[in-house]
């Protein structure tokens, strides 16, 4: 089984689902865009798709111009190819832009451990049908998905951030993260404007609380990616 990751900087990665990727023995190709590679024109040859998060957001091409040709392939691997996609944070903002909808500046942004509730259509979705009804998650993300069109399906939302989690056919975008290992937040906190977000939103001694606060619910965080994991590679 061929997975292609899309990374858009060096500490967002699938995190603790990659290991279990790796446990599994999943042919692994990682892109990091931001460094210059460059996603392969076949990817027709790849069974699944992941996309991160990063500093960067969607409307940034001119900064960022390699946006342009990852919506390409995006599009290409979701909607013409209708192949298993998993983005999270900015890669779920991405496929909500790739499929009709928009990206919007979040207000407020939402950092911390936060409750996300699951919509009624989780009940019957391949992704999220084992989950309760509500978890906690941690979030970090000044921008988010609206205006979904209509042929797709809103699985989860929270109180400040109404498209948590959607799905398009077999293409799912989580905004929130529960990919995160113990040593994601320090490496987080680490990018410029990720810890500008963090004291903004949080104070500018938030930092450490966080961290024990991530560590704490970190056996809840790995449970809810080995199932979304585990439901994912059904469908691949």
């Amino acid at each position: 089984m061929k997975i292609i990751i899309l990374q858009h900087i060096a500490c967002e990665t699938p995190g603790y689902i990659k290991d279990l990727m790796i446990k599994d023995g999943l042919d692994l190709t990682t892109i990091e865009l931001d460094e210059g590679e460059t996603i392969p024109d076949d990817i027709k040859q790849f069974d699944g798709m992941f996309c991160m998060g990063g500093p960067m957001d969607t409307w940034m091409e001119k900064d960022y111009p390699w946006l342009v040709e990852e919506k390409k392939k995006i599009k290409e691997f979701v909607v013409e190819l209708e192949k298993p996609f998993l983005g999270f944070c900015l890669g779920c903002q991405l496929l909500g832009e790739v499929v009709g909808g928009q990206v919007v500046k979040s207000s407020p942004p939402e950092i911390g451990i936060l409750d996300i509730q699951m919509g009624e259509e989780k009940k019957e979705d391949h992704l999220f049908s084992r989950f309760p009804n509500s978890i906690k998650a941690l979030q970090w993300h000044s921008y988010e998905v609206h205006d979904l069109p209509s042929n797709t399906n809103l699985l989860a939302s929270s109180p400040e951030c109404k498209v948590q989690a959607f799905s398009s056919d077999n293409a799912f975008g989580l905004q929130f993260h529960v990919e995160q290992t113990s040593e994601t937040v320090p490496q987080w906190a680490c990018v410029p404007e990720y810890k500008s977000a963090l004291e903004k939103t949080l104070g500018p001694n938030a930092l450490e609380k966080f961290k024990k606060d991530v560590q704490g619910n970190l056996t809840l965080f790995n449970n809810s990616a080995r199932t979304i994991y585990d439901n994912f590679k059904k469908i691949i």
